[in-house]
């Protein structure tokens, strides 16, 4: 179920109590979606094709991240591609959030619910799906490799607590 920002502050009211300053109530500023892509050195099709699944996966274009300096252990140089990001905010943000809590989660394989230790130290909440082709969006017959989603949800709170009080409001599949 999408809500909206008004809707969603009406009901950590309820949650809360009418002692609670609209205000102060915590937020949801963004959404950062990471998606490493390893053989973008060696080629640029897999790159390309990495970049047209994110889109189908987000709606918005991402933006290339490449390597700060060299590792010769890794055999990276500096100014090589090393992932993509997209960073979401406003309503686009609500509609990825929607759908990851409601279609891509519960089809992830024995999902019990995610762990309540994936906050940091200012209530942002981190996950990351190990398999892409969870997402609706993306051709299965034009998957190339495998490859890891990260997900941080970037939240105005004042403690973990209120964090996660936003996101059970949202629906967030927590383990029990």
């Amino acid at each position: 179920m999408i809500y909206t920002p008004t809707e969603i502050n009406k009901l950590l009211i309820e949650k809360f109590g009418k002692k609670r300053n609209i205000f102060s109530l915590p937020k949801l500023n963004k959404v950062v979606i990471n998606y490493r892509v390893k053989d973008a050195r060696e080629s640029k099709e897999a790159l390309a094709l990495a970049e047209k699944e994110l889109i189908a996966i987000t709606g918005q274009k991402p933006s290339l991240r490449l390597s700060k300096k060299s590792v010769s252990t890794f055999k990276l140089r500096e100014n090589d591609p090393l992932a993509l990001k997209v960073t979401l905010r406003g309503t686009r943000m609500y509609d990825f959030v929607d759908k990851l809590f409601n279609l891509v989660l519960p089809r992830l394989r024995d999902f019990k619910g995610l762990p309540l230790t994936s906050f940091d130290g200012q209530g942002n909440y981190s996950l990351t799906i190990r398999d892409q082709t969870y997402f609706p969006e993306v051709d299965l017959d034009a998957v190339g490799a495998i490859r890891g989603v990260q997900v941080t949800l970037n939240i105005s709170a004042s403690s973990i607590d209120d964090s996660k009080m936003l996101l059970s409001t949202l629906g967030f599949p927590f383990t029990k």
